[in-house]
């Protein structure tokens, strides 16, 4: 057995193909309201949701059907904070994320909406949701169980409108409205030389640019409200309850994105398609694992949608119809995130009474809304949403307002909505026609199909920006508009290239050439190795099989640490010196030197460094925990006018940082360094969100290699080493050999607690093991653990009104 191929994980033998599996497999017949023809939902080995539909509508039905009966207290809830009805829920203080969370609403015309993604856009989701709701519907007579985190907090889950799934924009990826402001925040404590340890800026811009940012300094709550709109749902005893006087006390929002009472991320991901030429196979092969924050039930579910002219294969959101990176048996596509800057920080002078902007030579009133939001234990309270011409006004005082430009305002925008255009073409033509009405997120999508063909395009509504580069806050006064949007058919794209293949990984991907004075698109990259190792694995013929992308998915190899292991000098205390000079740079979960470098950068020399350039502890609030390829730079001489700022002896620096690293690990782990292992600092968690209630549902800790340097990114703070941030889903496609194909999500696919498929992948995803992604009828039905048959019947349960 080869390496890779133990990346596969073990699996019973298969059923003989002579073998019915109808008298095998464990099967439950359910007549159900609203379904048109009989249909299936075979469940795998692993959990993957096998969907047989008579007819595309019912496919989608079927598939908010299962989003109920798989993950409905996670969904439910994701539903309730998109709109805005938390506090009914569960009391005042949720009332002022409610309110935030409407303001962020999509508001505009639904015609033009459903448009962008598609002429059936509107059919698919009413399917969808009419689906959630048939499987609510069992939940709320009793046919199936409640999820156990209703019971815990009294609620019972809602019924489901088809525009539900597209107005909400809340939990997009979104930039760079907070960096805006952390950036003016600092040039007032600072320079902008110092900023670039918060975020460098590639390509580097003139110093001519600040003259644009708005001349009135924010005070340091200005952006809480957008915070508070795009926090995650979090649970304290104390919030729950919180009594009505106190809900305006719950509305900031701290480091760990939890909704905190008042005082008196870092994510990325990868993806490639690699030409047949460049295979063993003669085929191509995709590879996709994007990455977020880590939590259970995982964000991403992995289905498989069958119906008569549609095969589609993958991952999406439990929440959204169709997939969003997976295969439809002719083409294979996946995303990453495309760093363009699609936000802007307005700031306006009020008038005296506060109810109008300048705006030109003249004043503009603020359109206020009122809405009612309903509020467990109390009566009904009335809330004022406040707008400008540019958006949302999330703060208002002392002669000052702040609005947020942003693209989720416009049709179009609905997060990966536009998937349900792209997930069906099957030519590369055709798939770049189809991200022209690709709002958001900003992503790099890339492709491979059967034909052969493979290509990489940018996809976004990126604003148009004359005369300012969208880096800081400006003026709301009309010196700054946008002039519509570029989108995918302007954004630059590579089909078929000589040295065949294309990737991403978050980097500064824009060609040379690109004029980024006159159309600028976004500065604020990763800059952290993961896109070149890509690059020089593929390149070098590593990843010319499914095993072969495998290993590079979950590649621990740091470049960037391997830098700064260069820098260290003779001087240095001798065994810590030779631990890191003998390295070879893997982040590997054994590995003692992998130990060493990252408790030295994140725990000593990070830490120190910042100490130095900013004593402020306001300022280093904001730097930290300092950019690593800024820092790689600063430490290598590239950055003279930031290092003279601190007055640093690069050598002295390194050495005394080191020296206290190695101190703390002995006393950490022993004083024999051939004991330590990275991993048993390192670890995966996946916490769940009524933890802090005293709840047993969280999945691990587990042992991790791997960094925030490295294409298996495993994104830490030094606080605790614990793994926030990575791979929410990987997959390899072997395009046109299907079920070569592979697979895994964590912790697993149920969101049920309890369920066998709620935490089974963990375990084998924090090794870089993998699971079939099996697709022909044949190697389902063989591997199928159960299956739920499906008979029409009843009386419709349609979407709600």
């Amino acid at each position: 057995m080869s390496p890779g191929s133990r990346r596969l994980a073990s699996r019973p033998p298969a059923r003989s193909a002579n073998t019915d599996p109808s008298q095998e497999t464990p099967m439950t017949t359910l007549t159900l309201p609203g379904l048109s023809a009989p249909a299936s939902i075979s469940v795998d080995e692993w959990g993957m949701a096998h969907i047989r539909a008579g007819t595309a509508r019912d496919l989608f039905f079927l598939q908010g059907f299962n989003a109920a009966r798989d993950r409905l207290w996670q969904i439910d809830l994701w539903r309730k904070r998109g709109l805005g009805l938390l506090a009914a829920d569960f009391g005042p203080g949720y009332l002022m994320q409610d309110r935030a969370a409407r303001l962020f609403l999509y508001r505009g015309d639904m015609a033009a909406e459903w448009a962008a993604y598609g002429e059936d856009a509107e059919d698919i989701c009413t399917a969808f949701a009419t689906g959630i709701n048939a499987g609510v519907d069992l939940v709320l007579d009793g046919s199936w169980p409640l999820p156990p985190e209703f019971a815990e907090l009294g609620t019972r889950p809602a019924h489901w409108a088809p525009e539900d799934v597209v107005r909400i924009r809340t939990h997009c990826l979104s930039r760079n409205a907070a960096s805006e402001f952390a950036r003016m925040q600092v040039h007032a404590l600072a320079d902008p030389e110092t900023d670039l340890l918060r975020v460098p800026l590639s390509p580097p811009v003139p110093d001519s640019e600040w003259q644009t940012m708005a001349d009135i300094r924010l005070p340091p709550d200005a952006l809480d409200v957008y915070a508070l709109a795009t926090a995650p749902v979090t649970f304290q005893r104390e919030r729950l309850d919180a009594t009505l006087e106190e809900a305006a006390q719950w509305s900031t929002v701290d480091a760990s994105m939890t909704v905190q009472r008042a005082a008196a991320p870092m994510e990325g991901s990868n993806n490639w398609a690699i030409s047949a030429g460049l295979t063993d196979t003669g085929r191509p092969i995709m590879a996709s694992d994007p990455h977020r924050q880590h939590a259970a039930p995982s964000l991403r579910y992995m289905v498989h949608l069958t119906a008569p002219g549609l095969d589609l294969i993958g991952a999406g959101e439990p929440s959204s119809p169709g997939i969003m990176a997976g295969h439809n048996g002719t083409a294979a596509f996946s995303l990453t995130i495309f760093c363009a800057d699609q936000e802007d920080v307005m700031v306006y002078e009020t008038t005296d009474d506060g109810d109008a902007y300048r705006y030109g030579d003249s004043t503009e009133p603020f359109v206020r809304l009122t809405e009612t939001f309903a509020v467990k234990g109390a009566a009904d309270q009335t809330l004022t949403l406040t707008f400008s011409r540019h958006g949302p006004v999330v703060h208002a005082g002392d002669g000052i307002a702040v609005a947020l430009r942003t693209v989720f305002t416009d049709p179009g925008t609905a997060p990966y909505m536009a998937s349900l255009k792209s997930m069906r073409t099957t030519s590369v033509p055709a798939f770049r026609a189809a991200l022209t009405t690709w709002g958001a997120p900003s992503v790099n999508m890339v492709y491979a199909d059967m034909a052969g063909d493979i290509c990489w395009q940018s996809a976004a509504y990126v604003p148009r920006r004359t005369g300012w580069r969208g880096l800081a806050p400006v003026m709301g006064d009309g010196r700054h508009e946008w002039q519509g949007y570029m989108t995918a058919a302007d954004l630059p794209a590579i089909v078929n290239p000589d040295k065949g293949f294309v990737h991403s990984a978050n980097e500064m991907n824009l060609p040379e050439g690109w004029d980024h004075a006159a159309s600028p698109i976004g500065f604020e990259w990763f800059e952290d190795g993961r896109a070149d190792r890509i690059a020089e694995v593929v390149g070098a013929g590593g990843a010319r099989d499914v095993a072969g992308s495998c290993a590079l998915q979950t590649d621990t190899v740091s470049a960037r640490a391997l830098e700064l292991c260069a820098l260290v000098p003779d001087t240095a205390p001798g065994a810590a010196r030779d631990l890191l000079r003998g390295w070879d740079g893997d982040a590997r979960a054994g590995s003692a030197a992998a130990l060493l470098f990252e408790t030295w950068l994140s725990g000593h020399l990070r830490p120190a460094l910042l100490s130095r350039i900013a004593p402020d502890s306001t300022l280093r609030g904001y730097l930290a925990p300092g950019n690593v390829p800024t820092v790689v730079r600063l430490l290598r001489g590239d950055l003279p006018g930031l290092a003279a700022r601190a007055d640093i002896d690069h050598d002295r620096l390194i050495a005394d940082t080191l020296a206290a690293a190695w101190d703390d690990l002995v006393a950490r782990f022993g004083t024999d360094p051939a004991a330590w292992r990275w991993g048993n600092l390192h670890k995966s968690y996946f916490n769940h969100a009524l933890t802090p209630l005293g709840s047993s549902r969280d999945v691990g800790p587990l042992a991790k290699g791997g960094s925030g340097t490295t294409v298996m990114l495993a994104h830490y703070e030094a606080s605790d080493y614990r793994v926030r941030i990575g791979a929410s889903v990987r997959m390899v496609v072997d395009v046109g050999a299907w079920d070569n194909s592979v697979w895994i999500n964590a912790p697993g696919q149920s969101g049920i607690p309890g369920t066998p498929h709620y935490d089974d992948l963990a375990p084998l995803w924090a090794e870089g093991r993998y699971v079939p992604m099996l697709y022909s009828q044949e190697a389902v039905d063989k591997a199928t653990a159960s299956r739920l048959n499906l008979r029409p019947g009843g009386v419709s349960a349609d979407a709600a009104d």
